[in-house]
């Protein structure tokens, strides 16, 4: 039977894609937070963002990237760079028209640092906010609902 020392001494072994949580280390165990759940909240909290239309990316280009078993849209739009319990992060998205980019990429980059850190517990140290496109609203529902035919 292990002992706790050889235990914990496995489990602080190098997980790729994620890092550990800096005080998260007890004699229970460690904690790790892979970068996709990162990935996760910060696409949460960029789409709850009023004026962002959604992830940038071609839906065309997306699907049949998912079919051929590439990474989903919001693996490309979405990069984290973790160092210890710091993280740095850029996100690529569209814009609805009529909207001022520097204050929807503000509140992107707010509404990002404040729940990653909440959520984590992390020190996010950058959000690079790249705006590529600004779409019609009229424009963004019809490209879904030729996407779910």
């Amino acid at each position: 039977m292990k002992d706790l020392k050889s235990i914990k001494k496995e489990s602080s072994a190098k997980v790729p894609g994620a890092t550990t949580c800096a005080g998260k280390e007890s004699e229970l165990g460690v904690i790790k937070i892979h970068e996709n759940v990162i990935s996760s909240i910060v696409r949460k909290a960029a789409l709850a963002v009023d004026g962002v239309s959604r992830l940038a990316g071609s839906s065309f280009v997306d699907n049949i990237a998912e079919i051929v078993g590439s990474r989903k849209i919001s693996d490309r739009a979405i990069s984290i760079k973790l160092d210890d319990d710091k993280v740095e992060i850029e996100i690529k998205l569209n814009m609805k028209f009529g909207y001022k980019v520097p204050e929807v990429a503000a509140g992107v980059q707010t509404a990002i640092i404040e729940q990653v850190e909440n959520i984590t517990g992390m020190n996010v140290v950058c959000v690079n906010v790249v705006v590529q496109e600004i779409e019609e609203v009229a424009e963004h529902a019809e490209n879904e609902e030729e996407d779910n035919k």
